[in-house]
C-alpha cells in the first residue's frame, strides 16, 4: 500500500491527532460522529459524506450523520449489499468507484454524484457501519486516499467505541440507580395490588417498553390471570384469562425461563382478545416471576415494533422479575400476618363474648323459672278454636326453648345428643312464620310457601328449637333487607344424590341484597353489612346447621334479593 507523502502524511497524522483528541471534547457519539465526518470531507475535498451504522434491531443501514446532502438523508435505510455503502457493509471491504455511472451497485442518494469512495468500520470483528466520501468528478479519489480514509476510519472507530462505552457506563449506573429505587419503592408496598401496580410501572420505565403486563398463575399452572397492564396498548386489549396451553407463556411457566416472540400478531393471538397496529407487529418477552422456586406469576413486556432483546434485556428483566417476586411474597406474607391477627382479636372476642353470655345466662335462668312456675298455675284455658289457645301453647313451648338456650350457654354450648329427635320440617316452617305473622303483617312482607304432597317426606333428625333459630334469624334478615315491603319465597323438597338422601330448602327474598364484601364473608362472627347489627345471626345459623350435619350458603344476592340455600341430612 502506497503511504501519503510527506506534506501528506503531516496533515494525516494532524487530522488523526484530532479525531483522538475528540473523546475529550465530547460524551456524545453522535456529536463525535459529525466531527470526525468533518475531518473526512476537508481533508480528502470530498463533496459529501456520510457515516451509516448497521442497526441490531433491524441489521439495515441507517445513515447516522452526513455532509453536503441537501435535506435529511437519516431515514435512509439500506440493506447489506444495496449500493456500494452496503456492498462494503456486506462483504467489509473497501471500495474504490471512479465512475458510479459505469457500477450497477450505485445506489443513488444525491444527484451529480459522478465518484465514491466507502470504507467499513470495524469492531472487535463485527462490521458495524461504512463511512461513504463521494465527488461530483469522476476519478477523483486514489488507491492512497482510500489508504488514508481507512487510516482515519480505525481510529475513529477507537473513539466512538470509547465514546459508546462510556455512554453504556453511565446508561449502567443510571439504570442500576433507577433498579434499586424501584427495589425500595417495591419493598415498601404492602398491599397486593399495589406491588402488581408498582411492579408494571417500574418495568415500563426501567425498559423503555410501550406496555407491561402481569399475570398470576393458578395453583395446578394451568391457567394465566391478567392482574394489571400498564403502558399504552391502544386499541389493543389482553385476555383478562388464558390457558397455558394456547401461549408461549406457558412454557415461562413450566420451563421457568424467558421466552421471546418477535411477532405478536402471529406468534401470540391467544393473548388478545382484540389486537391492532402496532401491537400486532410487536416483540414480546416473558419473564418468569420466581420466588422459592416457584412460579408467582408472568412479567410480559411489549415493543410496539420489531425487537431484538440483548442479553442486557433480558439479565434486566430476570432482575426486575426477582426484585417483584420478593415484594410479592412479602406483601402475600404481610397480608396472612394481617389476617391471623385479626382472626386472633375475633376469638378473643368470641371468647370473652361466651364468658359474658354465660354469666348473663345464669342471671336469666332463675327468673325464667319464676316465669315459667307462675305461667304453670294461671292454669288458662280458652274454647276451642280461640285463636287464644294456639297462642298459650307457642308461649309454653317458647318458655321451654329459653330454658334450653339458657342451659346449653351454661353447658358451653355442648349438644345433647337426645335433644335429636324425629320431626317433619314443613311443619317446623309454618310454626315460626306464625311466630312471624305479627312481624311481617307489620313490615308489609309477603310470604309464598305452599307445602307441596311430596314435603310431607321431608322429615329430619334435628333439635327443633335451634332449626327454629336458623329459620326466625333468616326470616327476620329478609324483613330487614325489605323496609318497604316485599316477598318471602320458601321452597322445600327432596333430593337424592350419590351422597345420600337430604331435604333442601331455599329462602329466598326480594330485598336490596348483600354488599359483595359481606356476602364473601356472610357467615362470619361480627360481620354485619346493618349499622343496628351484631354480626351474629348468620354466625350462629352456620354453627347450627354444621351441628345438625347440614349446611346453609349464599346461593344468589343481587339488587333484586338475596337466596339462601340450607341443607339437612333425611331421617331414616
Amino acid at each position: 500500500m502506497q503511504m501519503p507523502k510527506p506534506s501528506a502524511r503531516a496533515d494525516a497524522l494532524n487530522c488523526l491527532y484530532r479525531i483522538g483528541s475528540l473523546v475529550n471534547s465530547t460524551e456524545d457519539p453522535g456529536e463525535a460522529l459529525g466531527l470526525i465526518l468533518d475531518e473526512i470531507v476537508r481533508v480528502l475535498k470530498a463533496s459529501s459524506a456520510s457515516i451509516a451504522l448497521l442497526s441490531p434491531d433491524t441489521t439495515r443501514l441507517n445513515i447516522e450523520v452526513s455532509r453536503g446532502h441537501e435535506g435529511s438523508v437519516s431515514c435512509v435505510e439500506l440493506k447489506p449489499g444495496q449500493g456500494i455503502t452496503g456492498w462494503v457493509a456486506l462483504h467489509g471491504r473497501p471500495l474504490l468507484v471512479p465512475d458510479v455511472s459505469q457500477d450497477s451497485r450505485y445506489y443513488e442518494l444525491k444527484p451529480g454524484i459522478r465518484s465514491e469512495l466507502a470504507v467499513p468500520m470495524e469492531m472487535m470483528g463485527q462490521i458495524i457501519g461504512v463511512v461513504n466520501c463521494d465527488s461530483e468528478q469522476a476519478n477523483t479519489f486514489t488507491e492512497e486516499d482510500m489508504a488514508f480514509l481507512g487510516l482515519l476510519t480505525n481510529e475513529a472507530v477507537k473513539v466512538v467505541g470509547r465514546l459508546w462505552l462510556m455512554r453504556q457506563l453511565k446508561a449502567k449506573a443510571e439504570q442500576l440507580e433507577a433498579i434499586i429505587l424501584a427495589a425500595q419503592s417495591l419493598v415498601h408496598e404492602r398491599d397486593l395490588p399495589g406491588v402488581v401496580a408498582d411492579l408494571a410501572t417500574h418495568t415500563c420505565q426501567l425498559a423503555g417498553c410501550r406496555a407491561v403486563a402481569v399475570y398470576s398463575v393458578s395453583d395446578d399452572e394451568a391457567t394465566l390471570t391478567l392482574e394489571h397492564t400498564g403502558g399504552d396498548t391502544g386499541d389493543s386489549r389482553l385476555a383478562p384469562a388464558i390457558s397455558c396451553n394456547e401461549t408461549a407463556l406457558g412454557t415461562v411457566v413450566s420451563r421457568k425461563r424467558q421466552v421471546e416472540s418477535h411477532n405478536a400478531g402471529r406468534d401470540e393471538e391467544y393473548l388478545f382478545i382484540r389486537l391492532s397496529p402496532p401491537l400486532a407487529e410487536s416483540s414480546l418477552l416473558g419473564t418468569p416471576i420466581i420466588f422459592d422456586n416457584a412460579v408467582l406469576g408472568v412479567l410480559l413486556v411489549i415493543y410496539g415494533a420489531p425487537h431484538r432483546f440483548s442479553n442486557d434485556d433480558k439479565r434486566l428483566l430476570a432482575t426486575i422479575a426477582s426484585i417483584g417476586a420478593s415484594a410479592l411474597q412479602n406483601a402475600r406474607l404481610y397480608s396472612r400476618v394481617f389476617s391471623s391477627e385479626e382472626n386472633l382479636r375475633r376469638s378473643e372476642r368470641l371468647t370473652t363474648l361466651g364468658l359474658l353470655a354465660a354469666e348473663i345466662a345464669h342471671e336469666i335462668r332463675n327468673p325464667l323459672t319464676v316465669i315459667k312456675l307462675l305461667f304453670d298455675t294461671l292454669d288458662l284455658r280458652f274454647a276451642p278454636g280461640d285463636a287464644r289457645g294456639q297462642d298459650l301453647e307457642v308461649i309454653r313451648e317458647k318458655i321451654s326453648h329459653l330454658e334450653q338456650i339458657v342451659s346449653r350457654v351454661l353447658t358451653y354450648g355442648k349438644h345433647q345428643a337426645g335433644a335429636f329427635t324425629r320431626l317433619n320440617l314443613t311443619e317446623i316452617i309454618t310454626d315460626t312464620l306464625l311466630l312471624m305473622r305479627l312481624k311481617l303483617e307489620q313490615c308489609r312482607v309477603k310470604v309464598d310457601f305452599v307445602p307441596a304432597p311430596q314435603c310431607q317426606s321431608c322429615w329430619i333428625e334435628a333439635d327443633k328449637g335451634q332449626v327454629q333459630q336458623v329459620l326466625l334469624n333468616l326470616f327476620l334478615n329478609a324483613v330487614q333487607a325489605m323496609p318497604d315491603g316485599g316477598r318471602i319465597r320458601i321452597q322445600l323438597w327432596a333430593d337424592t344424590t350419590r351422597q345420600g338422601n337430604f331435604v333442601r330448602l331455599r329462602i329466598a327474598d326480594t330485598g336490596h341484597g348483600m354488599p359483595e364484601d359481606v356476602r364473601a364473608n356472610a357467615f362470619e362472627s361480627f360481620l354485619t353489612g346493618r349499622k343496628d347489627g351484631t354480626g351474629l345471626g348468620l354466625a350462629i345459623v352456620k354453627r347450627i346447621m354444621r351441628s345438625h350435619h347440614g349446611d346453609v350458603s349464599v346461593e344468589s344476592s343481587n339488587p333484586d334479593g338475596t337466596s339462601f340455600s340450607l341443607q339437612f341430612p333425611a331421617a331414616t
